[in-house]
């Protein structure tokens, strides 16, 4: 009884949304229409403006958000130059395709993600990342354009596994690439 009262009170305080275990932890698969669609997001999605019609590419989701922790306002922090030891992972955009919902496949543990725009100008509305756990920590970028750079995007010092990471953004030319990088 205590331990509900304890959650009950968590969710009340945080404004955090719960997903039982056996949901989150389901392998899906979303295979978007042809053409454009809204943004679709789950139960308690932290950001409430009007999100963008998308072109959704498939994706694979190993873990579905569950609880959604306080949304993050992205304050565009340049890294001079990337660590050593990190994973990267790529998404090239086409200005053609306008907004563009696209999820990266991490799966792996670290201790913070940097965000990596080239080739052109990125307008972004958020990224959703997930950990293993099914918590997700949103960024909200507010729909505006970032210039070529790595900028650091969550920070998890104490290290934690992602499972993926979603991210509604559009090109401002042909063949910007969008890369994740995560510290290890």
């Amino acid at each position: 009884m205590k331990r509900f009262v304890a959650i009950a009170l968590f969710v009340a305080l945080s404004g955090a949304t719960l997903v039982p275990v056996a949901e989150a932890a389901r392998v899906r698969v979303k295979r978007g229409p042809a053409g454009r669609t809204r943004v679709t997001v789950t139960r308690g999605f932290p950001i409430r403006r009007t999100l963008p019609t998308v072109t959704v590419r498939t994706r694979t989701v190993r873990v579905a958000p569950r609880v959604y922790l306080a949304p993050v306002a992205f304050t565009a922090v340049a890294v001079a130059s990337l660590p050593r030891d990190v994973w990267t992972t790529t998404e090239m955009l086409d200005r053609d395709e306008g907004w563009t919902d696209f999820t990266m496949d991490v799966d792996r543990r670290g201790t913070r993600l940097l965000l990596d725009i080239d080739r052109g100008t990125a307008q972004l509305s958020f990224a959703e990342v997930v950990f293993e756990n099914g918590e997700t920590q949103v960024v909200d970028f507010n729909d505006r354009v970032h210039t070529n750079g790595i900028y650091e995007l969550v920070d998890f010092r104490g290290g934690r596994k992602v499972d993926h990471v979603r991210v509604v953004a559009r090109a401002d030319r042909e063949n910007t690439a969008v890369r994740l990088h995560l510290v290890q």
